[in-house]
């Protein structure tokens, strides 16, 4: 998890903040760099779970650094007013679940960007194990591109400003 982390939280150090969507790109693509380079260390921590494991509590922390670095991409970007927030309809309980987790990692932010934002990074996890495992074998073959292609996209789908 830790270099992984690391990585993540490298590439958001280096990116530009007031380039919203250029940043979330920057990270995505390093996680995807990380995970090409490492795929049996990302299929340890993203592949099939093992049935009956718990992972041990201190794990949490550094298995949420990945996710928190693309977090923050959203979280500057709207303190400095570089999220468009068009609307989205939510569900009552999908309303709390996020406003639950808006509360914790992101107080500021609207409920609706991070729902946006958990469906990015879910969408953009999802893209690269079914590249690391071949599942999209004969479909893709440029999957770098592709992969930038549709974190550019997730990241405009969030609101993010150019």
């Amino acid at each position: 998890y830790d270099a992984l982390g690391d990585a993540a939280e490298g590439a958001l150090a280096k990116a530009p903040r007031r380039r919203p969507v250029a940043r979330w790109t920057a990270v995505a693509a390093t996680i995807r760099e990380w995970a090409v380079e490492h795929p049996h260390e990302y299929s340890l921590l993203y592949g099939t779970p093992v049935p009956g494991y718990a992972a041990p509590p201190d794990t949490v922390a550094p298995g949420t650094r990945v996710s928190l670095a693309l977090v923050q991409v959203v979280v500057d970007a709207w303190s400095d007013g570089l999220v468009d927030a068009p609307a989205t309809k939510l569900s009552a309980g999908a309303r709390r679940d996020f406003a639950a987790l808006v509360e914790q990692v992101a107080p500021d932010v609207a409920v609706e960007v991070m729902f946006r934002t958990i469906l990015a990074w879910t969408q953009l996890f999802g893209l690269l194990s079914f590249e690391l495992f071949s599942q999209t074998r004969g479909l893709v073959e440029h999957h770098a591109q592709v992969f930038a292609d549709a974190a550019s996209t997730m990241a405009r789908q969030i609101g993010l400003a150019e």
